[in-house]
Parts: structure tokens; sequence; C-alpha cells
């Protein structure tokens, strides 16, 4: 484990937690051992700040699991939400325009593209907000993969009837499901396009997400920080992506598993053990626990 920096660990307060590639394990499960010490870690009174790629929908299980609480960040920083309740603290929505590029560039090209849209106020007779909708234009591969990736179920429709509807405000997120090598070619094409008025990057060696400009885990994570009163040295980010990067920039500490991009570890204070190897269990054991929570 490589170490830039000392921590105390008394004066930790919170926990910025990537997901995929980091908490998880290679089968997107939540280990047996991440559990427990993330448990230990809650009843200290040190909050765990989920700041995923992932809708609530797709997180939710880990937070259930965890019985996490209070502001967590979805979608890369483009919502932020009090949970359990869902009450939504920050919400950045990508234009219709670049939405429809985005369409029509994934039409062009044959590339699969999906769309979150965000869920109404509430339901007739106040029942309730309406989720969050992710709207494919047909059911691939791609459609399976992310489902049996998040166990979020796309709908399929016409995304530039979708994008037409007048009580659409906006997009959550756009997102390609593509080779690294598309991703590449489709990069700079909406960088030349659009320049500073949206946000790139990949969550995944198959995602390339399109959002508002702005967004970022960081900003989003700084949202949170503002609700709960925290400051940077009272938190650890961990991470593994290059949308992990903010999330490092934000918290007084970072830490990267050795499954993580190569800019990321170079990034990170502390090199720990893969998502595999459940590096982060190990990690947070030597700081709070001695080496084991004891749970």
């Amino acid at each position: 484990m490589q170490n830039t920096k000392k921590i105390n660990p008394a004066c930790i307060k919170a926990l910025a937690l990537d997901l995929d590639g980091t908490a998880l394990t290679p089968e997107t499960r939540l280990g047996g051992r991440t559990l427990r010490v993330l448990k230990a870690c809650l009843s200290r009174g040190i909050a765990v700040i989920l700041c995923t790629g992932r809708s609530v929908e797709g997180a939710e299980p880990y937070r259930a699991a965890l019985d996490a609480r209070g502001p967590m960040v979805y979608f890369n920083g483009a919502k932020v939400a009090d949970m359990p309740g869902g009450t939504v603290l920050g919400l950045s929505l990508l234009d219709k325009e670049a939405a429809d590029f985005c369409v029509d560039l994934s039409r062009k090209m044959g590339v699969y593209f999906q769309i979150y849209f965000p869920g109404r106020p509430e339901l007739p007779g106040g029942l309730g907000p309406l989720p969050d909708r992710l709207i494919a234009e047909r059911r691939t591969g791609e459609t399976e993969m992310y489902r049996n990736h998040t166990g979020v179920e796309a709908e399929i429709g016409d995304l530039k009837e979708a994008l037409a509807d007048q009580l659409c405000p906006g997009c959550i997120k756009g997102m390609f499901i593509t080779t690294p090598a598309q991703q590449e070619f489709l990069r700079p094409l909406l960088v030349q396009q659009f320049g500073g008025k949206i946000y790139v990057t990949r969550t995944h060696v198959s995602f390339l997400e399109v959002m508002s400009p702005g967004v970022s885990k960081g900003r989003g994570l700084k949202l949170a920080m503002d609700h709960l009163g925290l400051s940077p040295g009272e938190l650890i980010a961990l991470g593994d992506e290059e949308n992990d990067l903010p999330l490092f920039e934000t918290a007084g500490f970072s830490a990267a598993p050795a499954n993580a991009k190569p800019p990321v570890l170079a990034a990170a204070d502390f090199r720990i053990g893969s998502n595999a190897e459940e590096g982060v269990a190990a990690f947070l054991e030597d700081i709070f626990f001695g080496g084991s929570p004891g749970t």
C-alpha cells in the first residue's frame, strides 16, 4: 500500500465510496468482509457516502445492505439525494439538444445509446415521485449487459420522441455502451460539437457517459459535504476510474485499488488491494481497527 499522506483516524468522519471496480467485486457483489467493515465504520459514526455512476435504483441494493443514510451521489454527481427518503438535494440536467445529437450519432454509427430521464415530481393522487426512467431504442446484447450489471431494465422507445415531449426538461445522462476503440472515436466528435457545454467521461470499460457541464462526482460530493457540514480533511475518497478523479480532488485523502486505471493510481494517496481481494476492506481495517473490525 503506497502512502503519501498520514491519516489520523480520529479525524475522519466520512468515506466517499465508489461502487463498481472499487467497493464491489468483479462480480458486482458487496463482499462479506467489505460489508462487515463498512458496517463497523457506520457504527463508529463514520458516514458512508456512495459516489457512483449508477442510478438510485441501481445503487439501492448496496445502500440498503449497509443501511447507509444521508446524502448519496448518483449519476456521477448529476443527482444528489438524501437517502433513504430520496429527497433530491441537487439535480443537473443535460440539454436536450446535446442528447438529440447523441441519438443521431448513435443511429448513424450503429452504436448503442440510452438515456436516463428524470422522474416527474409526483404520481396522480399524491402517491409520491415517479422514479427516473431509462429508455433505449432497441433491445440488444448491450441492453442485457447493462441490466445484468446494474439490475436496471431499460424501457424500449423512440428517444427522439421522448426528448420532444414538452414535459421533458432535459436528461440526467446519456450513455454509449460500446468498445474502448469506439469510445475514443466518439469522444472528440462530442467535444468538437459541444465543447464545454457537456461533460463526457468513461465510467466502465464499455460505458461512455454524457452529462451536463459542471457535473462530476467531486461537485456532487461537495454538495453532500455541505449538507453534512464536513471539511475535506474529514473525508477519504475511494475510486478506480477517471470519473473518480474529481472525488480525489475534493476529499482530503484518496485511495485507489490495484485494478484502477493508471492515471487514477497515480493520483491516489494510497494504493490498496484490488476489488477482487476486497482491498477496500483491508485498507479500512488497517486505518480504523488495527487490522480487524472485531465484528
